[in-house]
């Protein structure tokens, strides 16, 4: 049987499913949008591995990353937390989760939805890009620079351009599969 050819997690399943499935695949819903940006969030400094082998221990922290039930989190919640090996017991990491949140929904009310403020930043539509090999791959662009800036400025944290532009790599905004790769075309 011949080999998918990937960007990346040929050699790790855990990898390629979170490759084939939802790197690079346009998200739109807002529950979806903030797990992604507590996830990339907590990634900073360790890798994605870490994280995805995490995913199911955030999920359950963090009552399914609805976003409502997270902004209500009390700061002893937020302390037992930081005693749970499901998650990176990262104290500015862990209450990060709550604090932007809040200015999520403070998003959401300004512009009905994080989707259609998100989403903005790159006209709506994905940037499709043409790399051939990882090492072409940015860790970080105008957009990025632009909405890591915005966020910062309304409160956010763990939010730095190079982490916004891992983020919208993961949402669909940027698709940067490179182009020998089987989903390249398809996304």
């Amino acid at each position: 049987m011949v080999e998918k050819k990937r960007c990346f997690g040929t050699h790790n399943p855990l990898y390629a499913e979170y490759h084939d499935n939802e790197w690079g695949i346009p998200v739109h819903d807002d529950r979806h949008l903030f797990e992604m940006l507590i996830l990339e969030g907590a990634q900073a400094g360790l890798s994605w591995e870490t994280i995805l082998k995490r995913r199911l221990g955030y999920r359950q922290a963090f009552h399914n990353f609805d976003p409502l039930l997270v902004a209500k989190m009390s700061d002893a919640e937020l302390e037992a937390e930081l005693h749970n090996p499901g998650i990176i017991r990262n104290r500015l990491k862990v209450f990060a989760a709550r604090r932007n949140v809040q200015v999520f929904l403070k998003i959401q009310q300004e512009y009905g939805s994080f989707d259609h403020y998100l989403w903005g930043f790159v006209q709506k539509e994905p940037i499709k890009n043409r790399w051939k090999t990882l090492k072409e791959i940015p860790v970080r662009t105008e957009q990025s620079d632009a909405l890591s800036k915005d966020l910062k400025k309304r409160g956010m944290t763990f939010v730095g351009s190079t982490i916004i532009y891992a983020y919208m790599q993961a949402v669909g905004m940027v698709n940067d599969h490179i182009v020998d790769c089987f989903c390249y075309k398809e996304k």
